[in-house]
């Protein structure tokens, strides 16, 4: 039989609950029971709401990792708004990416396990392709009004389709070690901005 613990310490209604500790807790759930064990009705007593509460905050449990992701959103949007005019195309990605995963430390261990989940369960898949179309065309409209075109024309999409790249491979190759650090990682993987894949050939290893 498998253990159905609920996250120590943190049962019970707060004072105000968000739509960021509901899916804290439900990380916790995920992490020590399972995704497919986890239930919306064991996400929604740990946080002491009602699971109709539950579903005011998130359409299903797969969106539950994601958190508040429109308001992430919105901040990318953000900082990509806030950047300057001369900034070069390359550059204003990078500076956004960069302070965009950009995290406390306290943090860093309930990141990590957001991000396994969504990169490794394949339950969640479907859901995330959905989140990683919202988050291209956030990409894609900053370098449409850079370039004069339309978000939907192909460079701006392929831009888009780029820098998700970057930012996942990096957040693959971050879960493999913790002793690797996020920020480095993903400015090395934005080399491919600048000079695409014309770039000297890795070292062999010694």
């Amino acid at each position: 039989m498998v253990s159905r613990k609920k996250p120590s310490g943190r049962v019970g209604r707060r004072p105000s609950t968000t739509r960021g500790q509901i899916s804290d807790l439900g990380i916790e759930l995920f992490a020590t029971n399972g995704f497919d064990s986890t239930s919306v009705d064991d996400i929604a007593e740990a946080a002491g709401i009602a699971r109709r509460t539950f579903f005011r905050y998130f359409p299903s449990k797969n969106a539950v990792p994601w958190g508040d992701f429109d308001e992430q959103l919105a901040a990318l949007r953000s900082l990509l708004a806030g950047l300057p005019d001369e900034i070069s195309l390359a550059d204003g990605i990078r500076s956004a990416l960069l302070q965009f995963n950009t995290f406390p430390e306290d943090e860093k261990a309930v990141h990590r396990q957001r991000m396994a989940l969504i990169l490794r369960n394949p339950a969640l898949q479907s859901y995330s392709m959905l989140m990683y179309e919202g988050w291209r065309d956030v990409i894609a409209e900053y370098v449409a009004a850079r370039t004069h075109s339309a978000p939907t024309d192909h460079f701006p999409r392929t831009v888009g389709w780029m820098v998700l790249g970057v930012a996942m491979s990096a957040y693959e190759q971050w879960l493999t070690d913790e002793t690797l650090d996020l920020a480095q990682l993903l400015s090395d993987g934005t080399r491919t901005l600048y000079a695409g894949l014309d770039l000297p050939a890795a070292k062999e290893p010694t």
